[in-house]
């Protein structure tokens, strides 16, 4: 079945790069609504801009969607993987400006309020996407691959020369509370020397140790340390699980990243949609949905730091 919020979550911080302060709502939406954003500082024109592959533009540093009026949100990744790891496929999100708070770097926050607010089930089918044929995008070294398998599957690999970061790889069955209890504290993560030129730019304003794993060479400049000792692999796979909900519901398929990025998730997808035969909707049976991410998922799945939230 499918899930919606039973009450509203509201959640306040910081833009990451514009460090305004932002505040963001979500609420509970109809079955077959699917995910949307509202910008409810924008006075005039168009303020709803759905959260679907084909609204995203390219963006370097996050993933931003728009509509056709101009009305954007930008860092979506976090808040959607905390929608998909949650099992929530339905949304109304108001926000007061141009971009997600970025909280502490992770999705952690955004499940710890959808649980507080509570989770119920919608009299509806779950309406997933079936990955059936091979698809692939290259770009230099980097891969995104969707292949069929019966549930969401993520494998991912990174590799930086730091040597606080190296080269990490991880597999992920993402059925039921896997996202929620490996993947949603895992935070963003950046080199110093990247911080720096981002603030000369008048990037990253919102940015700080505690909302972002700063690495500097072999050292872990952030306070507290790492969270998991391949905390930076991990968050990629919490990018790709976001990313990939733009799909416009839950993947029941094979993601395999290496050296990805939203981009380059993005472009995956276009193919997957452009390639005819790979894919198509089902509605899932009680058997493939109790397979999907957060499905039955609750307060003890939350990383002990979180847990108390919800």
């Amino acid at each position: 079945m499918q899930n919606t919020l039973a009450t509203s979550a509201t959640f306040r911080g910081l833009g990451l790069h514009s460090g305004a302060p932002v505040t963001m709502t979500v609420h509970p939406a109809e079955a077959g609504h699917g995910i949307w954003f509202r910008r409810i500082d924008l006075a005039a024109g168009d303020t709803r801009v759905a959260a679907r592959w084909d609204t995203v533009v390219p963006s370097k540093l996050c993933t931003l969607i728009a509509n056709a009026a101009g009305a954007s949100v930008s860092t979506i990744e976090h808040v959607m993987a905390a929608l998909a790891g949650s099992a929530i496929h339905n949304a109304l999100i108001d926000i007061d400006g141009p971009e997600v708070p970025i909280l502490d770097g992770s999705a952690a926050p955004f499940v710890a309020g959808f649980l507080a607010a509570g989770i119920v089930a919608q009299d509806a089918p779950v309406r997933a996407l079936r990955v059936l044929k091979t698809v692939e995008v290259r770009e230099g070294e980097a891969v995104a691959r969707l292949e069929p398998a019966e549930m969401l599957e993520i494998d991912f690999e990174i590799d930086f020369t730091d040597a606080a970061i190296g080269r990490q790889e991880k597999h992920l069955n993402l059925a039921n509370g896997a996202f929620v209890r490996e993947l949603s504290d895992s935070r963003t993560f950046c080199r110093n020397a990247e911080v720096v030129a981002m603030r000369e730019r008048g990037l990253a304003l919102g940015g700080t140790l505690e909302n972002a794993v700063v690495f500097e060479g072999d050292r872990v400049l952030s306070p507290g340390g790492l969270r998991h000792a391949d905390e930076p692999v991990r968050h990629k796979m919490l990018d790709a699980v976001g990313d990939l909900a733009l799909a416009g519901g839950p993947i029941l398929g094979r993601y395999t990243g290496v050296r990805a990025g939203h981009a380059m998730t993005n472009r995956l997808l276009r193919a997957l949609f452009a390639t005819p035969g790979a894919w198509r909707w089902q509605d899932c049976t009680e058997l493939t949905g109790a397979k999907l991410p957060g499905v039955g998922v609750h307060s003890a799945d939350l990383p002990r730091s979180l847990a108390a939230v919800a």
